[in-house]
């Protein structure tokens, strides 16, 4: 008989998510923990960290550092080996958003949003490898998931360039790492996020019900559809998908119809 009951079921795995103190990361951490897994939640700031492992139960725990280098992503490796032999599973969610008018556009707006989110993912599964390969098995791979976003597929009205880019980016890097790293039973996909309420996309979260009118299913994304599209991946139920990016974004992408040209 299919055991559906643990399917979807995360109880002993080991999870690290990184920007995991608040918003989308938050949402993926608290899923985690509630399917069973060990969560450790890193980001920059300590007290945040502190106080979203405080509030998610004592299975979730405070994992500080910066990954925006790639010495902070080593670092951070370090420390996690230090406590634990393996890791079952990383979410790659730490990033930034720079928005500026193409003529003013600044160098540190494009190095800031592409080192955190392309470089930073890369070098941090790098890092990660040892221990991802010590977890991962035929019958239960490791796992990468990589926090992409709808902006890697579609354009939004901004002038948000490096941001555009770096998604786009780490969609095509999710592929070739699924590539690379199934032949050490380490599964990696993504999770392309469309408007959730964080302080990264502040019009879902300040302006929810003007930004539901354009989303086919005429609301914004909840706690809980990312969480359930993360527990998907991570778990059992989600061995079998390698390379694929899951679009969580109400159908905008996916089933939104383009305006008609008459001629």
């Amino acid at each position: 008989m299919m055991d559906i009951a643990s399917l979807f079921r995360l109880d002993g795995r080991v999870a690290l998510v990184t920007g995991g103190s608040r918003g989308i990361g938050r949402m993926i951490a608290e899923g985690f923990v509630a399917s069973g897994a060990k969560v450790y939640v890193s980001s920059r700031r300590a007290d945040a960290c502190e106080a979203t492992a405080a509030a998610l139960g004592p299975n979730a725990i405070p994992l500080p550092h910066d990954v925006s280098t790639v010495e902070g992503c080593r670092t951070l490796a370090a420390d996690l080996a230090a406590r634990e032999p393996r890791l079952d599973i990383l979410v790659n969610n730490a990033g930034a958003a720079w928005g500026e008018p193409f003529e003013n556009f600044p160098e540190k707006g494009w190095d800031k949003v592409m080192d955190l989110n392309v470089k930073s993912p890369f070098f941090l599964t790098q890092a990660l490898h040892g221990l991802l390969k010590a977890a991962g098995t035929p019958e239960r791979p490791a796992k990468v998931i990589n926090i992409t976003s709808i902006d890697g597929q579609r354009l939004n009205a901004w002038e948000t360039y490096s941001y555009h880019a770096s998604k786009s980016a780490l969609i095509y890097l999710t592929k070739r790492l699924a590539a690379r790293l199934a032949r050490d039973q380490i599964h990696v996909t993504s999770i392309a996020p469309g408007a959730f309420a964080s302080d990264m996309n502040k019009a879902a979260r300040d302006h929810g019900d003007s930004v539901a009118k354009a989303i086919p299913a005429k609301r914004i994304g909840v706690a809980e559809d990312m969480a359930g599209a993360a527990i998907f991946l991570a778990s059992r139920a989600g061995d079998y998908l390698v390379g694929e990016t899951v679009t969580v974004d109400g159908g905008l992408v996916n089933a939104s119809l383009g305006a008609s040209i008459d001629g």
